[in-house]
């Protein structure tokens, strides 16, 4: 595709919109900013409407008709959804019936719909590519390697705030303490989710249905400096890693580059430059029984039908829960575990089907607080 690309953003003031928008600062050459989107005031969209000269834009209250709308008035060539929670599927799935190619970051969208959403892709002639750091490395390291020689998947994780803490002082931690991430500046529920590894959970359901892996091949490993992104071991044994500063922009830029590499204006990974001129990486097998999401996410991946949405919808409500001080830290656990132990095995053949699961799980997750 030519250059300059249009980029529509939605979420365009939270983490990854933030960061698409400096991607586009920055390399101006190469995207245009043609349409924003955002759950936010009026005017910080128009504030950064005039700074990108871009005429097309949208507040979260006009709701799924705005987004029709601003499809067809900014015509970009590639959407970044990096809307939070399940309120990013809708705007996924039009973005792929109208055959735009979608950047990814809205774990929702796979986790709830993942088998609808490639259907329309597929239908629509355009491509789904993933933006979390993980999935964007084993996306990249999977092209590189050739899907037919790769055995498993190693999805890392930096642990999160309570990585190191014992047992008893991790069921009694604090939302003050959830939100004081070692690496990622991220939004209050994401930074939760990487506290309980709720977060590592949805991952490895994405990862799932990504890429088409048995849950018995994808293998999650703590490491704590977030620097390896994610690996993938070839049938040979041997382990193929993706190394980069913990920085959003890089999967962003690889996203939107696909299916080229291009210089950019990041700095280049040195293994060499910190402080003391090297630097070391570590590696820990997660605490399963301390962080029981992890264990419940690949209950729910192996599972499949509507376990995937059950978990994510129960978790949003518990974690929301425990933002708001309303339960302890180890409930959040407890409410995902008490609505997945019911049968949810039925097939889920259209949205519909996703909606009707989304919304009896999260009342069945109310009931449980």
């Amino acid at each position: 595709m030519a250059y300059p690309k249009r980029i529509l953003v939605l979420g365009a003031t939270g983490s990854i919109g933030t960061s698409t928008l400096d991607i586009i600062r920055n390399q101006s050459d190469r995207f245009i900013c043609c349409g924003i989107q955002a759950n936010s005031k009026k005017e910080s969209l128009l504030s950064l409407a005039a700074e990108f000269h871009c005429p097309s834009t949208l507040t979260a209250d006009e709701g799924m008709d705005g987004i029709r709308r601003l499809l067809e008035e900014s015509k970009p060539d590639i959407v970044v959804n990096g809307i939070a929670g399940s309120a990013g599927l809708v705007p996924s799935q039009l973005v792929l019936e109208a055959g735009i190619d979608l950047a990814l970051a809205n774990k929702e969208t796979v986790v709830m719909a993942a088998p609808l959403m490639f259907a329309l892709a597929k239908k629509n002639g355009c491509k789904i590519l993933p933006v979390d750091s993980e999935h964007s490395a084993i996306f990249t390291l999977l092209n590189q390697c050739g899907r037919e020689n790769v055995d498993s998947l190693v999805i890392t994780a930096s642990g999160g705030p309570f990585r190191t803490w014992p047992a008893e002082k991790i069921r009694t931690a604090t939302i003050h303490d959830a939100l004081k991430h070692p690496t990622w500046n991220m939004g209050k529920k994401i930074t939760v989710d990487s506290a309980s590894l709720g977060n590592k959970g949805l991952e490895v359901i994405e990862a799932r249905r990504l890429f088409d892996f048995p849950t018995d091949k994808i293998q999650v490993v703590v490491h704590p400096q977030s620097i390896i992104h994610s690996l993938v071991r070839t049938k040979d044994g041997i382990v193929y890693g993706q190394f980069s500063e913990p920085d959003m922009k890089h999967p962003i830029i690889q996203a939107l580059d696909f299916p080229q590499i291009h210089a950019d204006f990041m700095k280049p990974f040195d293994l060499t430059d910190t402080a003391g001129g090297c630097r070391t990486l570590t590696f820990e097998k997660p605490r399963y029984d301390d962080f029981p999401l992890l264990r419940l996410a690949f209950d729910a991946a192996e599972k499949s039908a509507a376990y995937p949405i059950v978990f994510n919808a129960a978790n949003e409500i518990a974690a929301w829960s425990f933002i708001d001080e309303k339960i302890a830290f180890s409930d959040i656990a407890r409410i995902v575990e008490g609505v997945m132990k019911n049968d949810w095995s039925g097939e889920i053949r259209d949205m519909q089907d996703v909606f009707t699961a989304d919304t009896e799980a999260r009342k069945q997750a109310r009931a449980l607080l």
